[in-house]
């Protein structure tokens, strides 16, 4: 393959195509950090609100019983709820970093490596690292051994289909 024979193609990331990548990236709506941080607080909320609720009913003249039962239900029902609460303040909703989501990308496919250029920085990567190419309806997917997975949606090249199956052929050439 000569430069004059180097496949390229460019285009913006949308917001669609960069929630299909978060999708393809993330295992779960929330990350690990926020299932410790949630897991680690309602316990500790739980606690506090029996301790409180004992001896508030202790102030009350209840029996030791009534202390013991009803402070347990209720930290029981304070660290679900904390818990609950959390989880839903920590889900993610935004996709793409800004770097993905500003200015046209810039895809060369060249003898000896990718080029993935993005404004002013190029990220060069041996096609050696190419792990997996995955096509899809809407676009292709290919990940690599020690760099981000990158997605290639099928409308950066128009009704070009010949160009997009030529592109997504050298990219599988890559994997072999």
């Amino acid at each position: 393959m000569t430069d004059t024979d180097r496949l390229s193609i460019s285009g913006e990331m949308q917001h669609n195509d960069a929630k299909r990548l978060s999708k393809e990236l993330r295992g779960s709506t929330v990350g690990p950090t926020t299932t410790y941080y949630a897991g680690v607080t309602a316990p500790v909320i739980g606690a506090g609100m029996a301790l409180m609720v004992q001896a508030a009913l202790k102030q009350a003249g209840m029996t030791m019983y009534w202390q013991t039962m009803l402070s347990a239900i209720l930290a029981a029902f304070a660290g679900i709820t904390w818990y609950l609460i959390f989880m839903r303040w920590s889900y993610r909703h935004r996709h793409g970093r800004s770097s993905e989501m500003d200015g046209v990308s810039k895809i060369t496919l060249a003898e000896k490596w990718i080029s993935i250029r993005r404004g002013k920085v190029e990220t060069r990567i041996d096609w050696s690292a190419v792990t997996e190419v995955r096509k899809a309806k809407a676009y292709t997917l290919v990940r690599f051994d020690g760099a981000d997975p990158m997605l290639v949606p099928n409308k950066w090249f128009g009704k070009d289909k010949a160009a997009r199956q030529a592109f997504q052929a050298r990219l599988e050439e890559g994997t072999a």
